[in-house]
């Protein structure tokens, strides 16, 4: 039950592509209010349903009924991933670059989707914070190969994705969908300023 609900769960996470590719190919670069709109928007919402199933006796049986396989215990009490990943997204085209906020989204996406599917299914050495070392390595490789196709630089790409990995890998008390791309970003952001520089 445990796997299949973190399948369920890593399938969902996975299809959070569609913001950073939407921001990307759909809504443009260019228009970046339209997208942070968006954004804010769907947010308000899941503040909504968040609110509602805390306060709202009906509304949470409800909301159990249909999510209870992919909710984990801490979220029972807390916001869900998706709250928190919409938050993050929404900061990620607010102050970073649009092509920067692109990648920190999409390494949340991948990353921590493949952390977690090769932690669980063949992550045999545990070295730190209870993570395997082949699930950390499967966030890394997945996040740089997307960043040296989707970035101009391959610094940027080492340095975002190093950086994610690293976020998905520490523990503190920020939930990863925020802390993953949020780290990444401001890490890809100062590279761009120390980069900018040498040339």
């Amino acid at each position: 039950m445990i796997m299949l609900s973190e399948t369920i769960r890593k399938g969902i996470h996975i299809s959070s592509l569609v913001i950073p590719f939407s921001y990307r190919y759909l809504i443009g670069f260019e228009d970046r209010k339209l997208m942070f709109l968006l954004l804010l928007a769907g947010f308000i919402l899941a503040l909504i349903i968040e609110f509602s199933r805390f306060t709202r006796r009906s509304f949470r049986r409800v909301f159990f009924f249909l999510f209870h396989l992919i909710l984990r215990r801490h979220e029972h009490r807390d916001f869900t991933g998706a709250t928190y990943l919409m938050f993050s997204s929404m900061i990620c085209v607010a102050f970073f670059r649009p092509d920067i906020a692109f990648a920190a989204c999409a390494f949340l996406s991948i990353g921590d989707t493949m952390a977690a599917v090769i932690g669980m299914n063949f992550g045999k050495r545990k070295f730190y914070n209870h993570k395997s070392l082949e699930g950390s390595l499967a966030c890394f490789v997945s996040a740089f190969a997307f960043g040296l196709f989707f970035l101009d630089n391959p610094w940027l790409a080492l340095g975002g994705s190093l950086s994610a990995t690293i976020a998905e890998l520490v523990n503190i008390s920020v939930d990863d969908n925020v802390k993953i791309p949020i780290i990444s970003g401001i890490v890809m952001t100062i590279m761009t300023i120390i980069l900018r520089g040498f040339v």
